[in-house]
């Protein structure tokens, strides 16, 4: 053998403790337990995707004021960080009087989606516990969130929209828990990340089914069809398939082999369901996002042969945290996220699934509107923007804030008080997605402090 290692060796050491840590850990969190809700009824389609902006996106430079007045509040509080006002791609949302607003640079496929109809933004969202002004904030009237512009736990809270306390429970997971069974198959969970394991996707009884921009990952070095036993492949494969077919008297050890088993199921399953081509014309950008989402495409367009009736999807794009350098940055970053999202969406109405499909952007936190080493600090309410066919589109949601130095809203150095709670924009999209309203609370614990589920009106009114 051309390997150093023995066969007895290998052999020996092919056991629950041996075979490489990630791949096990990723069979036991990919395992899919059915829940104890009354099965719904879901005679339709429908995905949720999350492009997460990991830290703390400056989207106050992503929706900019154009108006003569509020321009020149922009400028004069962003300083050197302003983008120029004749760079600005101009939007009309409809409804919105007495204020001007324009795209970054980088938004052309945003800018046309917007004007479409099939885009839009919710201003100066972030996390609350409570509806909190300036004064609450600054006599610690009310409550708020755990460590305000710390990375960690403000990705957490926007994962669980619970900011008052810790939680391993993401809003997506929970409202799995409850529509999970309203899929003919579970094979495979609903939920599916292209960014590993996460709290967004994590119930009590659902996890993310992680896979890879070319299609489901299985075990290290597993290949069912690799018979050469002179090759390290072969002889794990073999010594896999030795294991799955022992009968263990130890019941952790045959659950574990069980689990094992429906992983190396699964995954066959999957690649075999998503094996397809999609539509021509459509050309996703040569970019780690535009792959991340052209599998999601793959995924979304297979999810009859998969079984399901519901989907979430996670990618992530990092890179935000722009202390400095905020301009050449973004010059970079964000014609990346446009042109992937564009992309994705025009491969959604060529499968004439683009009213089926809701993408939404999140992150940790906006950034200060004040700024020194041409970059800006961790802050809190910033600006996200939805896309899909369903989306009441052309329109702002909220109330674009003053930039002014020292508006009501500011609590240090152009940090600003959300206006909207991430409860009410996930709200939307959870009643869209099919979560009762009776059941709201079950998937977003604090939304009584921001919607009357007995209001016959939308959270906010941007989905159906």
């Amino acid at each position: 053998m051309q390997n150093s290692i023995t066969r007895r060796r290998f052999l020996g050491q092919v056991n629950c403790a041996a075979i490489s840590a990630l791949p096990i850990l990723s069979t036991l969190l990919n395992l899919k337990l059915v829940g104890n809700a009354a099965t719904p009824v879901l005679n339709d389609y429908k995905a949720l995707v999350c492009v997460f902006l990991s830290g703390g996106a400056d989207t106050f430079n992503f929706l900019v004021p154009r108006g003569t007045t509020e321009y020149g509040e922009y400028a004069t509080v962003r300083g050197g960080i302003a983008l120029p006002q004749a760079n600005l791609l101009p939007i009309t949302p409809t409804g919105l009087s007495g204020l001007s607003l324009g795209l970054h640079p980088g938004l052309t496929g945003v800018q046309s989606l917007f004007n479409a109809g099939k885009a839009a933004y919710i201003t100066n969202v972030g996390t609350l516990v409570e509806p909190v002004t300036k004064d609450d904030y600054d006599n610690s009237l009310k409550r708020l969130p755990r460590n305000l512009y710390s990375h960690e736990d403000q990705v957490e809270q926007w994962h669980t929209s619970t900011p008052d306390i810790r939680s391993s429970k993401g809003w997506a997971g929970r409202a799995a828990n409850l529509l999970q069974s309203g899929n003919a198959n579970n094979k495979v969970s609903m939920n599916i990340s292209l960014a590993g394991s996460n709290i967004w996707q994590s119930g009590e009884n659902t996890l993310e089914y992680s896979i890879s921009t070319d299609g489901a990952v299985g075990l290290d070095g597993y290949d069912a069809s690799n018979t050469d036993l002179g090759s390290l492949d072969g002889l794990r494969t073999k010594a896999v398939d030795s294991q799955l077919g022992f009968n263990y008297q130890h019941l952790l050890s045959q659950a574990f082999t069980t689990k094992k088993a429906e992983a190396i199921d699964a995954y066959k399953f999957f690649n075999e369901a998503t094996n397809i081509e999609l539509p021509a014309g459509v050309t996703f950008p040569d970019t780690y996002l535009g792959a991340q989402l052209r599998m999601i495409a793959r995924t979304i367009a297979s999810h009859g042969a998969l079984g399901h009736n519901r989907q979430t999807f996670f990618v992530e794009r990092g890179g935000w945290d722009t202390h400095d350098g905020v301009i050449a940055a973004h010059a970079v970053m964000v014609p990346e996220i446009d042109a992937a999202i564009k992309a994705f969406y025009d491969c959604l109405a060529a499968l004439g699934l683009q009213d089926s499909v809701t993408l939404f952007t999140a992150s940790d936190f906006g950034r200060t509107l004040t700024t020194d080493n041409d970059g800006a600090d961790h802050a809190w309410g910033g600006n996200q923007f939805v896309v899909g066919g369903a989306v009441n589109g052309n329109r702002i949601y909220g109330n674009y804030p003053s930039l002014y130095s020292g508006n009501p809203l500011d609590v240090d150095r152009g940090r600003l008080i959300p206006q909207i709670a991430v409860d009410t924009f996930f709200a939307e999209m959870a009643l869209w997605f099919g979560v009762p309203k009776s059941d709201l609370h079950l998937v977003l614990p604090n939304i009584g402090n921001f919607y009357d589920i007995a209001s016959s009106n939308k959270p906010l009114g941007f989905l159906p």
